[in-house]
């Protein structure tokens, strides 16, 4: 007899529940899924928060200035208005000059509740007419308080009562490359315009970019700055201004910018609404690098003496062309760039300690720096 031998029950597992022992079972309830806890993501910016801390205080100049033209291209005015030389060319009378406006625009911060500003000397140079624009829409009429050709600054007074928003000033002394740069200002008249950065170079003489007759050292920065940024303020992450935005690099290099640090703008800017204008110290003479006879010789630092200006203070120190500067009191000097920044430094009427090298000798003369105005060419 064959025995029938029992096989196991199959359990079969569904998507829709369990059958066991082939009977249908009520199907498990699935939890769903617990949410993941995400943290919330930052719509803030720092750059935003910078700019509403001294933004209202960024103004836009507009500037008209009366000019002479010619009808006939590249005869100086001053001819065209000689009756003879119109006569000799067979010129007529109906090409003479004539009056023109010519209209330009920059950028301004205002630093002084009482409504002053700092611009750019070249913005507002031979202006007729000056009128601000600020951020809120406001125009308002002003006026210059004082210019400074040698450092590009001036200082702008708005001629109406206030309340008027003021910009917060940092201090530039305490900058590091890499420092996060932000440019405020209204390129090509477009108003409010923000751009960031960093600051990539500090203390760049104007000299090292083919520039002279500018005592100027410079915060270089590839935030971009385009034309009519010039006058407007270079801020830092917190919002302060750190500088005076005035140069732009066009051509090869492109892509770098320059302002004038604050601290040095603030002490012009106190130059000029005190007395109208600004003090250089100086001490009377021209410098040039220490020649290097191969590019790989180690040749020391400093800067020799190329001219003394007779009668200056250089020369009644007793300084004398051909000696080389190699420290001002007490501290090595790089450059020629450097001796004027420490000058500069000292201001007029200090007393500065020069150590120089005079053939085999080593000699340390004292020489009083002089305002540049008081010097009349030898």
């Amino acid at each position: 007899m064959v025995k029938s031998q029992s096989r196991p029950l199959v359990v079969s597992a569904l998507a829709g529940g369990l059958l066991v022992a082939g009977v249908s079972a009520l199907p498990l309830a699935v939890a769903p899924q617990q949410a993941e806890a995400r943290p919330a993501i930052r719509r803030d910016s720092f750059v935003a928060a910078a700019v509403k801390r001294s933004g209202p205080a960024v103004v836009t100049l507009e500037t008209a200035r009366t000019v002479s033209k010619s009808s006939v291209a590249g005869v100086p005015p001053a001819l065209m208005r000689d009756p003879l030389f119109r006569h000799f060319f067979g010129i007529p009378r109906s090409t003479a000059p004539r009056s023109g406006v010519q209209r330009g625009q920059g950028s301004g911060v205002i630093f002084d509740a009482k409504g002053l500003l700092l611009t750019n000397a070249h913005v507002v140079e031979g202006a007729d007419q000056l009128s601000v624009g600020l951020s809120d829409g406001r125009r308002v009429p002003a006026r210059v308080v004082g210019k400074d050709n040698l450092t590009d600054l001036a200082v702008v007074r708005l001629e109406a009562s206030g309340p008027w928003p003021v910009a917060h000033l940092g201090n530039s002394d305490r900058l590091s490359v890499g420092d996060w740069a932000i440019a405020v200002g209204n390129p090509y008249g477009l108003e409010s315009t923000v751009t960031l950065g960093i600051i990539s170079n500090l203390n760049r003489n104007v000299a090292q970019l083919g520039i002279s007759g500018k005592r100027l050292d410079l915060i270089q920065t590839d935030a971009a700055i385009n034309p009519g940024n010039s006058g407007g303020p270079l801020l830092n992450a917190d919002g302060e201004v750190i500088g005076i935005n005035t140069l732009v690099r066009s051509g090869p290099g492109a892509g770098l910018g320059f302002a004038i640090p604050i601290n040095r703008a603030r002490t012009i800017a106190q130059q000029l609404v005190s007395s109208g204008k600004a003090r250089h110290p100086v001490i009377g003479i021209r410098l040039s690098p220490v020649p290097r006879p191969t590019p790989t010789s180690h040749v020391p630092p400093g800067a020799v003496i190329r001219a003394v200006q007779p009668g200056g203070p250089a020369d009644r120190a007793g300084l004398k062309v051909d000696d080389v500067i190699t420290r001002f009191d007490g501290q090595a000097v790089a450059d020629p760039a450097a001796v004027v920044s420490a000058i500069e430094r000292r201001g007029v009427g200090g007393t500065v300690v020069l150590e120089v090298e005079r053939g085999q000798e080593l000699v340390t003369i004292d020489v009083k720096p002089v305002d540049l105005s008081a010097l009349t060419p030898g």
